[in-house]
């Protein structure tokens, strides 16, 4: 599951062949990326031109959110809870990411570090490649 880093990233660069882009590509093509509503507002929000907020709505059309349910959102304030115990702080968001990765068994691609601490003690895998 692409963190909104990994979508920012990837669709604010100039250069479209930049190792990120070439492995969301990679994982487009394997149908191994999930999406959730809060990233997809999260990618949406901020972008001042409504004329390329709504060409980039279009292109994430193609991609159907992940189902959340009330389970979810539980386990999110639990990592939350749990985090803080650790001296850890997070968004929401992230807790939520965190939370439908678990449920769905989907690692999660991200150059945020925040989810690196986050693995010490919340059952969740990071999507690792080379970078190359």
């Amino acid at each position: 599951m692409p963190d909104t880093c990994i979508w920012s990233l990837v669709l604010r660069r100039r250069e479209p062949s930049s190792s990120h882009a070439r492995e969301l590509r990679r994982l487009i093509e394997d149908c191994q990326v999930g999406l959730i509503g809060p990233i997809r507002q999260e990618i949406l929000s901020g972008i001042r031109l409504s004329a390329q907020a709504e060409t980039l709505a279009d292109q994430l059309r193609d991609f159907v959110d992940l189902p959340l349910q009330a389970e979810d959102h539980e386990r999110a304030a639990h990592f939350f809870n749990l985090s803080r115990n650790h001296g850890v702080q997070g968004s929401n968001t992230d807790f939520l990411i965190c939370a439908a990765a678990v449920r769905y068994e989907l690692s999660i691609f991200t150059v945020d570090e925040d989810f690196e601490r986050f693995a010490h003690f919340l059952p969740i895998s990071l999507h690792t490649f080379t970078g190359i």
